[in-house]
């Protein structure tokens, strides 16, 4: 155990059982530094439904608001982590994101390496990423819930086969409207998510911009466009339904058509907390097999079948 007296919280997946394992060796980790815990009620309320509760014989308490924190776990997915950062939000709670899921992009600690990483946060062996977050009002008013995202903000139509007309304007003068399914606003971090299955570039961390992606435009000659993260965007929508929808990181509300939408940076940042060695242009070649050439892929994948 080391000297050092380090609060946890804990937020985590709900619908994953198979990974108490995982779980109890991080619980135990952090028990064997004499870590102070605090998991969270909804993540509480799952645990304790599993036949093999991993909360058995950990000393924790149960969180709704977040408490004081030196670190915050993320158990899950990208999702997850997403989701965190939105609870975490102006604490500036460092975030570890443990891949309990599939891509592992932005939780990037995997399940099998929670022990290696509590020894690390002990020893300080770890940077932490700042990254950029937008922030949603409407009509000069916050929106309910989580009003900041960490990916992307996306303007969608509802439940109809027409498209919406987005009216966008940068700092007060008018740039485009799209008539189109949707509109997403990204961050760098968010530009490897939904902005990039629409056509948008690649953004590496930290480089001060917002991307603007059309989702299935009418014409040919919009194209995604890259401003200043100290911009202001407005957007103005009219809809055939006369609502429309708002995504925040994938979390969603129905807006009433003529809802004008203001975006900027928020006066935060979501800090991420990377391993030491960790390289993003690596994680963008596994993760997403970025620039991989497939032939090599396919005689690699021969190789390992021949007896």
């Amino acid at each position: 155990m080391t000297g050092k007296n380090l609060r946890f919280a804990l937020f985590g997946n709900v619908h994953h059982p198979e990974n108490s394992a995982a779980i109890s060796r991080l619980l135990t980790a952090l028990q064997r530094h004499g870590a102070q815990i605090a998991v969270d009620q909804h993540y509480y309320d799952f645990l304790t439904t599993l036949p093999d509760n991993p909360l058995h014989e950990t000393h924790y308490s149960v969180f709704t608001e977040l408490p004081p924190s030196d670190f915050a776990f993320s158990l899950g997915g990208d999702g997850t982590l997403l989701k965190t950062a939105s609870r975490v939000r102006s604490h500036q709670v460092p975030i570890v994101g443990v891949n309990m899921g599939r891509m592992g992009f932005l939780a990037d600690v995997g399940a099998d390496e929670v022990e290696a990483c509590v020894d690390a946060l002990y020893l300080g062996d770890y940077t932490v990423d700042d990254r950029a977050l937008i922030q949603v009002t409407t009509n000069g008013e916050h929106i309910e819930g989580c009003d900041c995202a960490l990916n992307d903000v996306a303007i969608l139509k509802r439940d109809t086969a027409s498209m919406i007309s987005i009216r966008a304007s940068i700092d007060g003068e008018h740039l485009a409207t799209y008539q189109a399914d949707g509109l997403i606003v990204s961050t760098p971090t968010g530009s490897t998510a939904y902005s990039l299955s629409n056509g948008g570039p690649i953004i590496t961390p930290r480089t001060g911009v917002l991307l603007m992606t059309a989702v299935a435009p009418h014409s040919l000659n919009i194209r995604p466009i890259v401003i200043p993260d100290s911009a202001s965007i407005e957007l103005t929508v009219s809809s055939r339904s006369h609502t429309f929808l708002v995504a925040i990181d994938g979390r969603s509300q129905t807006m009433p058509e003529g809802a004008t939408i203001h975006l900027h940076r928020a006066p935060y940042t979501a800090k991420i907390v990377k391993r030491s060695g960790s390289n993003y242009f690596s994680t963008l070649r596994q993760k997403l097999m970025w620039a991989a050439d497939s032939r090599i892929i396919e005689v690699r994948s021969e190789e390992r079948a021949s007896p």
